[in-house]
């Protein structure tokens, strides 16, 4: 379950249907939160850090399916998943229940780009509560980002 923010909504229609330029990320940096963001509110942070992504054809699968770097993407599901574990590293002290997360356009501040709920490998809601010690980390292909 991911969300595209009203920030990147607006690039989008901007660039695609108004002739406006728009650099995309080259890095995107996602963060851990502990309520639910929406379109145009960012949820609360808990990680310590925002992790680094590239945004490449490596780091992102293609459409064509979880793990694949098909360049371009042809299928028509919409969908793109990580392709490398995303490590937040281990706790060094309780963050609370992580619920959500959200990928920023810069390592602090910066500009939300889409955002999505925790769920397991069924897409069930799956928040994780984070104590002192616990590892924290998405593994490969947890982090789904759907056009729909």
């Amino acid at each position: 379950m991911a969300g595209f923010s009203n920030y990147l909504r607006n690039k989008i229609i901007d660039w695609l249907l108004r002739g406006k330029a728009f650099t995309p990320p080259t890095i995107v940096y996602v963060t851990l939160c502990s309520t639910a963001p929406t379109a145009s509110t960012g949820g609360t942070e808990i990680s310590p850090s925002r992790i680094a992504i590239n945004c490449s054809t490596t780091a992102w699968a293609a459409t064509n399916g979880d793990g694949t770097t098909t360049d371009p993407s042809s299928d028509t599901t919409g969908t793109t998943s990580n392709n490398a574990i995303v490590d937040f590293g281990t706790a060094g002290s309780a963050w609370g229940t992580a619920s959500h997360w959200e990928l920023y356009d810069a390592a602090s501040a910066g500009n939300r780009l889409i955002y999505g709920t925790i769920v397991d490998g069924v897409g069930t809601p799956t928040p994780r509560s984070i104590v002192n010690g616990d590892p924290v980390s998405f593994p490969i292909s947890a982090m789904r980002v759907i056009w729909a």
